[in-house]
């Protein structure tokens, strides 16, 4: 790694002393840097979406003519209950959150996010959760109740055996990764921007992850206790949601929804703030009307609490509250459509550049408001009544997802990709990748809207050829493998890439914030000097002389704390090490979690060696000591 411009080599041969990991297999093991982290997170959560993929190109396949034989019931069961799962809570979330634990230090000038070595606890509890679904599955063990896992369908009457269970504790392991990734998001930002970075600076993207954090740690509890008491339920003999012993049924859908839907925004405010930067990059112009823009960011994140509702139109819910979850699906459309309107302006006012990552936003305006106009469709009671449990849904919910999430993730990855490796990804197979997705979607999903039309339920494994289902199935097959095709060209891209692409320099694009400021890919220490925010663009309001930060040791991880609205400097804070006790934790919540699921005696078994890791992990190494001793002797 060399030095950035203007950075003494003697600082930065101690900084990186300081800051960067061991080498070799102990080092990744034990690093709790943030670009580390947030680099194994992106890979394992774009690896389960190619899993997620394969599961879904399994199910087009046998899809694709009526009466198939390919894949049976209990393993189509199996195979549309780990994609969902995988895509809603190994890919989507797990890959928002680690896009912001990568850029959010970079961004807001900080050396490493608040707590490096919970961050790195949290990624472990995801591998070990992801792994767990996925052998379950190698072993047709898998869950097969769907990634809502209704009960009483989930309950011990109807689903015995351990897959439900299987699936619960997936949803545990995510729900604590996601958990440690927003207190992560949240802290950070809060507490560690660059002097000058007031609140009413910060980038788009950053908001739009804070937004993010905060709707984490309001929608997980009510999941968590949805699958506590499910677990409950079918290991210990409750009966919560078991109405012939004076629990309810509805309960569960009460508790997962309010989770669920969130959550569709929890995927989709981020994507929001890939938009925002991507568009003032290109366009070289600060995002029109910047204070609508986070309050709309706001706006979403409260309002997609209040219509978890109508997903559950058909359970009999009274009218009054159809009629008030209704007024409220329409009503969060109204954000978004600020924002779009205030993208729409920029790009008027500004000369666009048509580069790779502009293209998959102009593919997100198109394909997610597809996607809102059939939401504001099934939004309508009635409406929702015929085609609730029908593809016309299954459409829906891609459309939004792959539009509201994807698009964006694929234009960010073009984006930044100079930044984490140093390399620009090929343009040319770029614009192939963006075209044969954008084709290869809309002919997937587009179908799916006719099909449900038609009268073709959801999550069948088979139909009859007189249903006349057959020609757009092959359709959206057809639309599959495009896609699939599509996903090999980024793939390809990627690899050559990191191989011979162009040397990117340290702002091939231009663009204004801080993570741009630095060299491509960053130092292990991030900055050399804390840098000053002189204004909400940082990079293209610097002065010429701009001011740094100076003063930080460089014997020990030491970063600078801010206050909370405008960033000024408040104390300094000693990082501890790199340790390998987080890895170790993670290895013990897992004993204790899956072992929990075969036998109650998982809770003796499991607690000792966690016990023994939580010791491990706040016992002070010789090196602490020493820098807590050479801390208190400047003090």
């Amino acid at each position: 790694m060399t030095p950035a411009v203007g950075v003494d080599p003697g600082e930065h041969a101690a900084l990186e002393r300081v800051w960067r990991d061991r080498t070799g297999l102990w080092g990744w093991l034990t690093s709790t840097e943030h670009k580390s982290i947030g680099k194994r997170y992106i890979i394992t959560a774009f690896v389960f979406f190619l899993l997620g993929g394969l599961n879904a190109g399994l199910m087009r396949a046998q899809l694709a003519r009526p009466e198939n034989g390919l894949i049976g019931p209990d393993r189509y069961n199996q195979l549309f209950t780990v994609h969902g799962t995988t895509m809603m809570f190994l890919f989507a979330v797990p890959i928002m959150t680690a896009m912001g634990l990568y850029f959010v230090p970079l961004m807001v000038g900080a050396r490493n996010v608040a707590f490096p070595r919970l961050n790195a606890y949290g990624y472990w509890v995801y591998l070990i959760g992801g792994t767990f679904l996925y052998v379950q599955l190698l072993l047709n063990t898998g869950p097969d109740t769907g990634w809502f896992s209704y009960v009483p369908l989930a309950g011990p009457g109807f689903s015995p055996g351990k897959r439900v269970d299987t699936w619960a504790q997936t949803v545990t392991f995510t729900e604590i990764a996601a958990l440690v990734g927003a207190v992560e998001l949240i802290v950070t930002i809060f507490k560690n921007r660059a002097p000058g970075m007031s609140l009413n600076r910060m980038p788009l993207f950053v908001w739009a992850m804070l937004v993010m954090a905060f709707m984490i740690l309001f929608a997980m509890p009510w999941v968590a206790s949805a699958t506590l008491f499910l677990a409950m339920d079918r290991l210990i003999g409750t009966h919560l949601f078991n109405p012939a012993e004076g629990g309810d049924a509805l309960l569960w859908q009460h508790l997962f929804w309010f989770f669920g839907h969130p959550e569709v925004y929890i995927i989709f405010v981020p994507a929001l703030g890939m938009v925002s930067e991507i568009v003032s990059t290109f366009t070289r112009r600060p995002v029109f009307g910047y204070p609508a823009m986070v309050l709309s960011l706001i706006t979403t994140g409260f309002l997609s609490f209040s219509l978890w509702v109508h997903h559950m139109f058909v359970t009999g819910i009274p009218e009054l509250g159809s009629s008030f979850f209704t007024a409220a699906s329409f009503m969060i459309a109204i954000p978004t459509g600020i924002q779009i309107f205030c993208w729409i302006a920029t790009i008027w006012a500004g000369r666009p550049r048509l580069t790779v990552p502009f293209l998959f936003i102009l593919g997100f305006v198109v394909t997610f408001m597809i996607g809102g106009f059939s939401g504001v469709m099934i939004a309508s009671v009635p409406y929702d009544q015929q085609a609730h449990d029908t593809y016309f849904i299954v459409a829906h919910l891609h459309y939004v997802l792959l539009g509201g999430g994807v698009f964006p993730l694929f234009g960010a990855f073009y984006f930044w990709y100079p930044k984490i490796t140093g390399r620009l990804l090929s343009e040319r197979l770029g614009r192939w990748h963006f075209a044969l997705w954008f084709i290869g979607v809309n002919l997937t999903f587009f179908p799916m809207h006719l099909l449900g039309l038609r009268g073709m339920p959801r999550r069948v494994y088979t139909y009859l050829p007189e249903t006349g289902w057959g020609p757009l199935n092959l359709l959206a097959t057809i639309g599959a493998v495009i896609v699939v095709l599509s996903v090999v060209l980024f793939l390809v891209n990627v690899a050559l890439s990191r191989w011979k692409g162009s040397e990117a320099g340290e702002n091939p694009w231009d663009a204004p914030t801080l993570e741009w400021g630095t060299t491509s890919p960053p130092p292990s220490y991030n900055f050399a000097y804390v840098p000053v925010v002189e204004g909400r663009s940082a990079l293209w309001d610097r002065s010429p002389d701009h001011p740094v930060v100076t003063g930080l040791r460089t014997d020990m991880r030491e970063v600078l704390v801010t206050t909370l609205l405008d960033a000024e400097p408040d104390h300094r804070h000693r990082h501890p090490q790199s340790t390998v006790w987080p890895l170790l934790t993670a290895l013990s919540t897992g004993v204790l979690f899956i072992t929990l699921v075969y036998t109650p005696w998982g809770l003796v078994i499991g607690i000792v060696p966690l016990t023994i890791s939580f010791i491990g992990w706040g016992w002070p190494t010789e090196r602490d000591h020493q820098e807590q001793l050479r801390e208190e002797a400047a003090a």
